[in-house]
Order: structure tokens, then C-alpha cells, then sequence
């Protein structure tokens, strides 16, 4: 019995790690369009977005808005073609955790107390994707390993070693 189950559990996890760059490559995809999307829309209404940002007492919205817009739509495309997704992810992770904190406060802070919430909350799964990327990278499937596998061949060594 302890042998199938061992055999087994190989198994399973070898079919999981098959499975990790793919699934990375369908987060990136789909969040990295969902963040150009919530980008250009925000592009395409500046005026609408300052406001919303002077309502939440930001600091220069005419300036923050269409920063915040790029950095979701160029910070989506990135995301999406696996260039430097842990770079991305950071700043995106870090854009969510601020879009929480200004945006929607009491769901950010009811983490633990009402967990229901903090997950209801719009930057929940923006904030989850960017996790992803940060904390596991791109994957096989993406850029990042592409410029990688070249900067070896022509290095002889890998970029993060460089």
C-alpha cells in the first residue's frame, strides 16, 4: 500500500509541474489583459479618474491618473508577453495593494476579521494574479525564457548570474 501511494503521489506531482507553465501562461494572458483593459479605460477617461482620485484624497490626481493608467496597460502587456513578470508583478502587486488601501480600505483591512470581503473586493483577483507572477515568475512559456535561453548561448552564462 505504501508503494502506491508513493508511486502514485510521483505522479501526481509530475503531472502538476507539467502543468505549471501552462497555467502560468493562461494568468498572464488573461490578467495581463484584463490590467491593458482597466489601463486604456482609465486612458480613456483621465477626466473621470481624476476626479475619482481627488474624491480618495491622492496626492497630484491629474498626475497620478494617467501614471496609474500606463502602468496598467504597459504592466499588462508585459505580463502577458513574459517579460520580466517579476519586475511586473512587483509593480503590480504593489499598484493593487495601493488601489486596497485607498480604494476600498475597509475590505483591505477586514483581511483577517471578514475574509468574505477582503476576497469580494474589485482588486482581489488583480492583486491574486499579481502574486502569482511575482512569487512563480513567467514560466517556460514567455519571453523572459526565450531572452534567457539566447543571452546563455551568446554569454555562455544566465542573465540573472550576469
Amino acid at each position: 500500500m505504501k508503494a502506491l501511494l508513493e508511486t502514485g503521489y510521483g505522479i501526481l506531482n509530475k503531472l502538476a509541474d507539467a502543468m505549471r507553465s501552462p497555467f502560468l501562461l493562461l494568468v498572464r494572458l488573461y490578467w495581463g489583459w484584463q490590467f491593458m483593459q482597466t489601463g486604456w479605460g482609465k486612458l480613456h477617461n483621465l477626466p473621470k479618474v481624476i476626479d475619482f482620485f481627488t474624491s480618495l484624497g491622492l496626492p497630484m490626481p491629474a498626475v497620478m491618473a494617467p501614471a496609474i493608467a500606463c502602468v496598467e496597460l504597459g504592466g499588462g502587456l508585459l505580463l502577458a508577453l513574459g517579460l520580466g513578470s517579476r519586475l511586473i508583478g512587483l509593480i503590480l502587486t504593489v499598484n493593487m495593494l495601493m488601489a486596497y488601501i485607498t480604494a476600498d480600505r475597509e475590505a483591505f483591512f477586514s483581511f483577517l476579521s471578514d475574509p468574505d470581503k477582503f476576497a469580494a473586493a474589485a482588486p482581489f483577483t488583480f492583486l491574486f494574479a499579481s502574486l502569482i507572477a511575482l512569487t512563480c515568475g513567467s514560466g517556460r512559456l514567455a519571453l523572459d525564457t526565450l531572452i534567457g535561453s539566447w543571452w546563455k548561448k551568446q554569454s555562455g552564462s544566465s542573465p540573472a548570474s550576469a
